[in-house]
């Protein structure tokens, strides 16, 4: 099976940076196809938001509108990690982030259900 294993997350003040890695691997997985690869936030109390995705083939990204100008998502030259750089962080920033993953045609679909998921990374920021 697929593997996605997040790391970098942690607990900063708001203005704070922060990197989030998802590191790929498994059976399935291969860097030859094509992916919707996305980080996806859990808040406390909240539904799961999809933070930003990158279709892999294309390199083309979406992002929510609370994040833009804020945060980057972006892949290695390998597509084998998944990256979030994220700046200015906010309070509103807190809770579990998911690297999410799933087989895709020429975009990524504006709703999807993910396929393959990590374990989470937990970020918290405070003001």
């Amino acid at each position: 099976p697929v593997q996605l294993v997040e790391s970098g997350g942690g607990s900063v003040q708001a203005g704070g940076s922060l990197r989030l890695s998802c590191a790929t691997s498994g059976y399935g997985y291969s860097k030859y196809a094509t992916y919707c690869m996305a980080w996806i936030r859990q808040a406390p109390g909240k539904e799961r938001e999809g933070v930003a995705n990158v279709h892999t083939r294309s390199g083309t990204t979406n992002y929510t509108d609370s994040v833009k100008g804020r945060f980057t998502i972006s892949q290695d030259d390998g597509k084998t990690t998944l990256y979030l750089q994220m700046n200015n962080l906010k309070p509103e920033d807190t809770g579990v982030y998911y690297c999410a993953a799933s087989i895709v045609g020429i975009a990524c679909p504006s709703s999807i259900n993910f396929f393959y998921w990590g374990q989470g990374t937990q970020v918290t920021v405070s003001s």
